[in-house]
């Protein structure tokens, strides 16, 4: 299986269980990889036979903006679920950084990383 990779995604989401995060949201940073075989696009250089990581890039963004959940494991399993929409797309790993998660000590990231498959 092949991989297509987006990095770094920036997105102000109202997620968290605390009022505070709720009412002044915070940045979420995503990361994406996505499982397809990418062999029948390279054969024809045809982008409609393959994913559109800029349409996918999009779509995490207004799932990260979008409804508040709780719990960055539930935002991570919503883009999921939005990447495997995607015809050709048999895998996807997210992972979610919660890079100003309300903790008391000292700390560069929180994050979750999730595989899913349409299997």
């Amino acid at each position: 299986m092949d991989r297509v990779a987006l990095r770094g995604l920036k997105a102000r989401g109202h997620h968290g269980v605390f009022p505070r995060e709720r009412e002044e949201g915070q940045t979420f940073i995503v990361d994406l990889v996505l499982g397809l075989d990418t062999r029948p696009a390279a054969a024809d250089d045809d982008l409609a036979k393959t994913v559109h990581y800029g349409v996918v890039a999009e779509e995490v963004v207004a799932v990260v903006e979008g409804e508040p959940v709780d719990l960055i494991e539930t935002l991570a399993e919503r883009i999921a679920r939005t990447c495997l929409k995607h015809d050709g797309v048999e895998q996807v790993e997210v992972v979610v950084h919660k890079p100003d998660a309300p903790i008391t000590v000292p700390f560069d990231d929180v994050s979750i990383t999730i595989t899913r498959s349409r299997v």
